[in-house]
């Protein structure tokens, strides 16, 4: 089994500003802007717009009318859905092409990182909290039941719940891109301490054990597992093969990730301490 390490959602090449936590442990992955999307009023966070939470993180320069790319689509109710509506992500170009050189498909996950900070609620609109520095977080999982090379399909032989996905609404601008979906089971199936689990989903509180930059250190720099350490019969996590990105600190293991890396994939073969890290991570947020 792989497991990917997958970035998404606002950076600060786009969207220019990190996603929220909300004062109640809510995490909210903002979709980055693109016109291969809808209008952000259509999407909801919880009781609200994302296109509300947009203008008032970027003080107006985005908002309601801005186009954004939901992917990875992992809850349900951010938008209206056809019935029969399952989790899915997209991927195109040589990021999809890495994902396919490592031999990604059915019965691998995802997990879904970005750039998060915590914000709170001043006068009617979303502000950062002061003094509170960004970082990196998991926000999702998906575990991958099956995988759709959309040009090979064909937009008439797909799913019809799939039509709105922006990898399928908008296929014409990624064609010959390799574009791909990954889609969900409806369950995670990883034994039976996994029973009940969703297939895919948003973590829905933030906690510490979901932050991924270590303190005191550009959220670029990660505290990691120790025993994600690589050696010369265990290879990397993808992109990290440097020794010099691996650096340890008493009993702790920092790794200074690459920059605006996209999927960094991780295989369970050689990291079998990484199926339950992943596991315990799903079950206490789920």
């Amino acid at each position: 089994m792989k497991i990917i390490i997958s970035r998404k959602g606002f950076d600060s090449g786009y969207g220019g500003v990190p996603s929220p936590i909300f004062p109640d442990g809510r995490i909210v992955s903002l979709p980055i802007p693109s016109q291969a999307g809808l209008p952000a009023s259509m999407a909801r966070a919880g009781d609200g717009s994302i296109g509300d939470v947009i203008a008032s993180l970027t003080d107006g320069r985005l908002g309601v009318d801005t186009m954004i790319h939901v992917d990875p689509d992992l809850e349900k109710s951010t938008l209206s859905r056809a019935s029969g509506w399952r989790s899915a992500f997209g991927q195109v170009g040589s990021a999809q092409s890495h994902l396919a050189n490592q031999g990604v498909g059915a019965g691998d996950i995802f997990l879904f990182f970005g750039w998060f900070r915590p914000v709170e609620l001043h006068q009617g609109r979303w502000r950062y909290v002061a003094g509170v520095a960004s970082f990196h977080s998991l926000f999702g999982w998906l575990r991958v039941a099956e995988v759709i090379k959309v040009e090979d399909k064909g937009q008439n032989n797909l799913p019809s719940w799939l039509a709105d996905h922006p990898h399928v609404t908008h296929a014409d601008q990624f064609a010959r891109k390799n574009n791909t979906l990954y889609v969900a089971g409806d369950e995670l199936g990883l034994g039976d301490s996994a029973q009940n689990l969703a297939g895919a989903g948003m973590f829905k509180q933030w906690s510490p054990s979901l932050q991924l930059s270590a303190q005191g250190e550009s959220k670029s720099v990660w505290n990691v597992p120790a025993w994600l350490e690589p050696t010369q019969e265990r290879p990397a996590l993808t992109f990290h093969s440097k020794r010099e990105r691996w650096t340890r600190h008493g009993d702790a293991l920092n790794l200074a990730t690459v920059a605006k890396g996209q999927e960094f994939v991780l295989d369970t073969s050689y990291y079998p301490e990484a199926v339950s890290w992943a596991l315990q991570l799903i079950q206490e947020h789920a």
